[in-house]
């Protein structure tokens, strides 16, 4: 009687085994399967509303990878199973570059309109609607948009500010000879002076705490 109690108790103790060895399997193929079947439904998000939460969107994602990476050994198919999040994590790594790069992309033309005005240069950089008639307008709007909102500018920022400053003194070059005025040409010459210390001065401050920031 003895004996067949303790033979009943160990089946009994290897069924509540498999069982939770079972339910851990499970538990870690749905974590991989989740995590796959998430990065898949982010590239099926439309690019500006990805773009316009994607912090909510890496956050999500951060959890589910590190649920995917713990769940590994639980699974049956471990190499089957690495491959699949590796795939996935391929091809988040090429989404977020994407965002970023996009996101850039936006930030560069949001400056450059406020610069110059809506849509006036893109990334062509054509500057032939600007003549002798309108340059000293858009030296000024330049200028002023610049020292006004020079202490929310990043070092990226100033850098592209300066790229858009010398394309428009290069087309000063040409428009003089298309008669601009002395008086037009003075004003310019004033706005130069204004704007050279503001970049100078605010751009090293944008690389101090880009540097600082790095290394905290």
């Amino acid at each position: 009687m003895k004996k067949r109690n303790l033979f009943l108790g160990l089946a009994l103790v290897s069924l509540v085994f498999t069982s939770c060895t079972d339910e851990k399997v499970t538990a870690a193929e749905k974590s991989v399967d989740s995590y796959v079947v998430y990065v898949d439904s982010i590239g099926n998000i439309e690019a500006t509303e990805a773009n316009a939460n994607w912090q909510a969107i890496d956050e999500t994602y951060q959890i589910k990878v590190v649920e995917a990476d713990l769940a590994i050994e639980n699974v049956k198919e471990k190499e089957a199973a690495q491959a699949r999040i590796d795939a996935s994590k391929a091809k988040y790594a090429a989404l977020q570059a994407q965002m970023e790069a996009e996101a850039m992309a936006n930030s560069k033309q949001l400056l450059r309109n406020a610069l110059f005005g809506e849509g006036k240069i893109g990334d062509d950089m054509n500057f032939d609607w600007v003549n002798k008639d309108n340059i000293l307008a858009v030296y000024n709007q330049f200028v002023n948009t610049a020292v006004d909102n020079k202490d929310s500018y990043s070092r990226e920022d100033w850098d592209e500010i300066k790229l858009m400053y010398e394309a428009l003194d290069s087309r000063k070059n040409t428009v003089e000879n298309e008669g601009l005025t002395s008086a037009d040409n003075n004003d310019i010459a004033g706005l130069k002076l204004k704007f050279g210390p503001v970049y100078t001065l605010n751009r090293m401050g944008a690389k101090t705490e880009e540097m600082q920031e790095a290394k905290e």
